[in-house]
């Protein structure tokens, strides 16, 4: 039910958000909580999702396997553990820093109201962007105490980046959506719009990614642009890859290229970083 290569899409950037605060590597202590609370809200966030999908996932024919629909987990057991979840977000954020821990109800509610969103807006996608961006900005938080506008120029183009990736994700649902009255962008605009928009969402991600060292008060020299470099062309690959014609290689272009994106940002600068 929790799927681990999604983790991939926000822990680089908590990492990534952690060490531009810290300018370097922080403390093991604080690596250690801002771990905990990642598990956390990626365990609450995707287990909430499957409990509030479940009656949608049974009648999809991509879904009707997943475990609560299936009968391999009772919604009671999921409920509990994503509260289980939620407390060791919160227990993170408490050992973390003051602010992190008042800002913790905030970032709950925005990655549980994620599962209802597709039932009345076809901005779903952005509020899972929303969500994400929280591991980035999350991070920074916790070492720092405060926010500035690095974090958040970071975080816009993790929500922007997220968002266009997973519209390129509901291609898959595309006339699954329409039947159910589901609100997405792909059901909205069919799937060249999708397309188009999609790269919109690409394409502001990339000047955020930019215009970050501007606004950063730190060093990011060329590794960060080596980072870039490689966030460009996996992004270009992705929309190679996903034609209006051709979805083969769908889950090739959202895993594997925004896995390998994501982990290639947070190691190409942090080595830069450390290596200054």
């Amino acid at each position: 039910m929790i799927k681990f290569e999604h983790t991939l899409f926000a822990l680089p950037f908590a990492f990534l958000g952690m060490i531009l605060a810290a300018e370097g590597w922080p403390a093991w202590s604080q690596v250690f909580w801002i771990v905990v609370a990642m598990i956390g809200a990626r365990s609450a966030a995707m287990a909430f999702n499957r409990l509030a999908d479940r009656h949608l996932d049974a009648a999809n024919p991509r879904t009707s396997d997943r475990a609560l629909p299936a009968g391999r987990l009772s919604p009671a057991g999921v409920g509990v553990f994503v509260l289980a979840s939620v407390a060791l977000l919160v227990l993170a954020a408490w050992r973390l820093d003051p602010l992190a821990l008042r800002l913790s109800p905030v970032a709950v509610a925005v990655i549980l109201l994620y599962s209802y969103s597709k039932r009345f807006t076809l901005f779903c996608h952005l509020i899972l962007g929303l969500g994400i961006s929280a591991a980035p900005l999350g991070a920074w938080i916790a070492i720092r105490g405060e926010v500035s506008l690095a974090p958040v120029v970071l975080a816009a183009a993790v929500l922007f980046w997220v968002a266009g990736f997973d519209v390129l994700y509901g291609l898959q649902d595309l006339e699954f959506d329409r039947h159910r009255g589901l609100h997405s962008i792909p059901a909205r605009f069919g799937v060249t719009g999708a397309l188009w928009l999609s790269a919109l969402l690409h394409l502001a991600m990339l000047v955020l990614l930019a215009v970050l060292p501007g606004v950063y008060a730190g060093e990011l020299g060329p590794g960060y642009w080596l980072g870039f470099a490689g966030c460009a062309a996996l992004i270009l690959y992705q929309h190679w890859a996903v034609r209006p014609h051709d979805l083969s290689r769908l889950d090739a272009a959202f895993f594997q290229a925004n896995g390998a994106l994501a982990v290639w940002l947070f190691l190409t600068t942090t080595i830069g970083i450390l290596l200054q």
